[in-house]
């Protein structure tokens, strides 16, 4: 998951420690927007080989939700 944390520390401008399962994408650090959106899809079809749906990533409240779907989506 470091590989998949950095890049997620780098869509959101942000140092990679504060990236945790429990990172609020909702909250003042994350600009969870459309262009955050593309780039998490990209970031984890580089890191896991695997495409998320855009609408249910674009529900995703934390860090951890994200962590879900990918685990659903490699299922």
């Amino acid at each position: 998951m470091s590989k998949f944390y950095e890049g997620m520390a780098e869509i959101f401008e942000i140092d990679p420690s504060q990236i945790t399962p429990e990172f609020d994408l909702t909250g003042a650090e994350a600009q969870w927007d459309s262009l955050a959106l593309v780039s998490t899809i990209a970031l984890v079809d580089d890191c896991f080989n695997v495409m998320l749906d855009g609408t249910a990533l674009a529900a995703c409240k934390t860090i951890g939700d994200i962590e879900a779907l990918i685990e659903k989506a490699k299922g």
